[in-house]
């Protein structure tokens, strides 16, 4: 699969999108600019601080590029596919939190 390929669904883009993120540490790059985004939406809440908002993606996303350029050494999926793209970043993000309480066989 390449990233101009079309996907008929966000499983089927999902299953791509791990392949471009196989690097531990480009992963833990993009865990990082998440929590960030986290922290900084937790701030804008409770000191009402808007302009946040301008940052946020900022924040995520930076942090998402260095792991791809450095670590993974390709393009990041976003450019082709940016909805799937955000919404496979928060399911990647999920998976990993939950991977502490995954049973193995």
């Amino acid at each position: 699969m390449t990233e101009s390929q079309s996907f008929s669904n966000l499983s089927e883009f999902y299953a791509f999108y791990r392949t471009q993120h196989s690097d531990p540490w480009c992963r833990y790059w993009h865990y990082l600019g998440l929590s960030a985004c986290i922290i900084g939406f937790v701030l804008l809440l409770v000191f009402e601080h808007y302009w946040w908002l301008l940052a946020l993606p900022v924040l995520g996303y930076s942090c998402s590029w260095i792991g791809h350029l450095f670590f993974e050494k390709n393009t990041p999926a976003t450019f082709g596919h940016p909805f799937y793209s955000f919404v496979s970043d928060w399911l990647m993000y999920r998976d990993w939190l939950l991977s502490p309480f995954k049973k193995t066989p």
